[in-house]
């Protein structure tokens, strides 16, 4: 059956990802009567390939393919991507915020204090992050550990689920939020499709969902969109509300690859450290993956003479600041990389290469880019302002299709700042 739906609410939160759960939870907080519809599942996390490929992995709802074969992704589900990401909380890069006159600094001092967030000891990092490390920092590369969004003394040496789904509690996701909305008050309904936002008079007044094949409309004064750098300007084309196209960066990565005889791991937590060149628009972390997506890297560029060494091959993840471009369109994601975005990669890759080597890796190879940071398609300062307010009163944005410009690190931590920032504002 259908869920009961108020007759109205004081907000809407669309999605329930980092922006949108930081977002719920300020207002819940405050005692705000607040609706949260995520169009995923809120099924509990297992941490099994099958659950992962349901999220992330349908073709045409979490899997895009470009014309250059180059994949992005997203997950659909309760906590958005962030129940499958690395767990790494890159802090914001405040001057790109800063110069539309928003100040993350107080939301982000908070967060520290309200979150699991250090890097990891000794004792969580594994081998092949390790020797990826001391091998950067010989060739006197500014490798260090990198903040991890994870309870510590839950996690596990030996585990390989955080691309999965961690389902012990360690990895810290959006999930938390949303269960600390509800807790005050929130409504959560899962597997709810927003058809559209509900406008009267110029004023956003609520939205039309789906949910069991039953259409309702649902009231509210402020509707915040936060279906991600892809869903949100989705929804707002559909509701009349924005161009049919918008462009957007995506944060691109090309895993490098690369065995070594003196190794038998393979499970570990990912990116537990790395290094960033900012002026370059490059950063680099290991990237120790499931066997399963170790495979699928190696025999999409016919390396088959590597499909069964998994448990001695080291990675590392090159991950570049891209140029925005392409398309999100109603049915369709696309962007090829532009001859800048290229030349960053083959930087990026030469100097993995580098620490492989160094690393004692033999047989080295690279993998295709594929992406899971769509953003910027809404960005500040030109489909929303500093408040993070649509020209259409009472609708705001928060997720990463907000970002004002390409910025080439995780964006978690961003998104929480920004959900925390809004939260207080509609608050007050």
């Amino acid at each position: 059956m259908p869920p009961a739906f108020r007759l109205s609410y004081d907000a809407i939160v669309v999605g329930t990802g980092p922006g949108g759960a930081s977002v719920a939870r300020e207002l819940a907080l405050g005692g705000a009567r607040v609706l949260m519809l995520e169009q995923g599942s809120a099924a509990p996390v297992k941490g099994t390939l099958a659950q992962m490929a349901g999220m992330a992995a349908v073709p045409g709802k979490g899997a895009f393919f470009h014309r250059d074969a180059s994949l992005l992704v997203r997950a659909l589900t309760t906590g958005g991507t962030s129940t499958v990401n690395f767990a790494t909380a890159a802090p914001p890069p405040h001057a790109l915020f800063a110069a539309h006159g928003i100040d993350l600094s107080p939301a982000l001092a908070a967060l520290r204090d309200e979150l699991p967030m250090a890097p990891l000891p000794d004792s969580l990092i594994g081998p092949m992050a390790a020797r990826i490390g001391d091998a950067a920092r010989s060739l006197a590369l500014p490798w260090h550990k990198l903040d991890k969004m994870i309870r510590q003394q839950t996690c596990r040496t030996g585990c390989w689920r955080c691309v999965y789904g961690c389902p012990f509690g360690a990895k810290w996701t959006a999930r938390d939020f949303v269960d600390e909305a509800c807790r005050h008050g929130a409504q959560l309904v899962d597997r709810a499709r927003v058809s559209r936002v509900l406008v009267q008079e110029g004023r956003t007044t609520g939205v039309e969902v789906i949910v069991d094949g039953k259409c309702t409309r649902v009231h509210a004064p402020a509707v915040v969109l936060a279906a991600g750098g892809i869903g949100s300007p989705r929804l707002l084309h559909r509701s009349g509300l924005a161009p049919r196209s918008a462009p957007f960066f995506s944060d691109p990565v090309i895993a490098v690859m690369g065995s070594v005889d003196d190794i038998d791991g393979g499970a570990e937590v990912p990116m537990a450290g790395g290094m960033s060149l900012h002026d370059e628009g490059i950063s680099l972390a290991d990237l120790t993956l499931p066997k399963p997506m170790y495979q699928a890297f190696a025999a999409q560029v016919g390396r088959v003479d590597r499909l069964f060494v998994h448990r001695r091959t080291l990675t590392i993840m090159v991950k570049i600041r891209d140029e925005p471009g392409g398309g999100i369109g109603p049915r369709w994601v696309d962007k090829t990389l532009g001859s800048a975005d290229r030349r960053k990669f083959s930087q990026g890759c030469e100097l993995a290469e580098r620490i492989l080597s160094a690393a004692g890796a033999r047989h080295i190879f690279r993998s295709w880019h594929f992406a899971a940071h769509p953003g910027g398609s809404l960005a500040i300062g030109a489909r929303v302002d500093r408040e993070l307010q649509t020209s259409t009163p009472g609708l705001f944005v928060c997720d990463a299709s907000v970002i004002p410009g390409p910025w080439g690190l995780p964006p978690t931590l961003t998104l929480l700042c920004l959900g925390k920032r809004l939260g207080q504002h509609l608050t007050r």
